[in-house]
């Protein structure tokens, strides 16, 4: 398709991307920009570092702020991919539920939402934080869309029902993506493993000392994917504007599988450092970087990096929640392959192309 009948095919479409600042949205937004869509990004500030996308602040739960910020803004596809972590699942559900609800409640007026993409995760299938992957709950891997809800509270559920309820009662078609591990570029996210490695590395490297695994033997040994954020935006804008492909949910990763135990060395090895494999117990990475705070503002000192606090780059008690898991993980990538979602890409390319990235601008040395 040339640049002329992309702009054709895609005139006309307003795009509000909820959390655009985040891990996912910040991918999905340069993808829809560079598809020409006209995107506005919604988020908590007004932060924003990328051309052509157009800021929004509100806070979600607050109906007020944002029917102020949303006056003069008729999206036609709403992309949501925020969330707000409580210290209960209850408080979990309450708060991102009503973050929906509220969201989708002032655009309902408006009338020209025509489709809402929700991004979860296998949290759907692994249960919620605080019974995630325990005994009893486990379930039979790959992961498959079919599979129906565990019988546990999971914010996941109920930010899926405000979407169908809303669906009812708009009119607009729907769907849900819900990706492993997302691997990508962005800063101050909930949950950013490749980032976390790469700071880890980065500190092992400074200290001399090897790249320690923190997860379990059976994240070690067992078949895993992940999810490149740049094929997670793929999948929701296909997903977005294929009609066959409406109202359904889809798994998302990227298209590979692999062994840790296969991918960690060769990780240490793009550090030039040495690793540690799975020795008979669990080394959480969130231990481990408890007290780097002073050495990395060494290493940020030493190379003019453009971000001190570690917290800010690193997620470990998610990496841990993930590398720590008692089972394999992936998952079933038929559904929207039938459909017609082809695109591929190699999970070792994912973490080096990230790297890549995070050392041309200056986050990691």
């Amino acid at each position: 398709m040339d640049s002329q009948q992309l702009k054709s095919s895609t005139a006309g479409n307003i795009a509000l991307v909820v959390g655009a600042t985040g891990i996912t949205g910040s991918n999905l937004a340069l993808k829809l920009i560079e598809k020409q869509w006209t995107v506005f990004g919604l988020s908590r500030n007004q932060k924003n570092d990328i051309e052509g996308l157009l800021p929004i602040a509100a806070d979600l739960l607050d109906l007020k702020s944002l029917e102020t910020a949303l006056k003069d803004v008729s999206p036609t596809h709403v992309f949501f991919t925020t969330w707000m972590r409580k210290d209960t699942e209850e408080e979990n559900i309450r708060i991102n539920s009503a973050m929906i609800r509220n969201l989708l409640q002032v655009l309902s007026l408006k009338k020209t939402v025509q489709h809402v993409s929700l991004v979860t995760g296998l949290k759907h299938y692994l249960g919620p934080f605080d019974a995630y992957a325990k005994a009893g709950t486990l379930p039979e891997t790959p992961l498959r869309e079919e599979m129906p809800r565990l019988d546990l509270p999971n914010f996941y559920y109920a930010q899926e029902d405000e979407v169908y309820k809303a669906a009812l009662r708009d009119g607009f078609t729907w769907n849900v993506h819900r990706p492993h591990t997302v691997i990508g570029k962005t800063i101050g996210n909930a949950m950013n493993m490749g980032t976390t490695l790469a700071v880890y590395a980065s500190i092992c490297k400074k200290e001399g000392l090897p790249l320690i695994w923190p997860g379990s033997e059976a994240q070690w040994n067992g078949l895993s994917d992940v999810t490149d954020a740049k094929i997670l935006a793929e999948q929701i804008i296909w997903a977005a504007t294929t009609n066959e492909a409406h109202n359904e949910a889809f798994n998302i990763t990227n298209g590979d599988v692999f062994r840790w135990k296969w991918l960690w060395p060769k990780i240490a090895e793009w550090f030039e450092i040495d690793f540690e494999g799975y020795n008979d117990t669990i080394r959480p990475l969130e231990t481990l970087l408890s007290k780097k705070q002073p050495i990395w503002t060494e290493i940020v000192n030493q190379h003019n990096l453009v971000e001190n606090d570690l917290n800010k780059l690193a997620s470990a008690w998610h990496t841990d929640l993930d590398l720590g898991r008692p089972l394999e993980v992936m998952t079933d990538m038929s559904k929207s392959r039938e459909l017609g979602f082809s695109v591929y890409k190699s999970t070792k390319n994912s973490f080096f192309d990230l790297f890549s990235l995070l050392r041309n601008e200056q986050i990691i040395p």
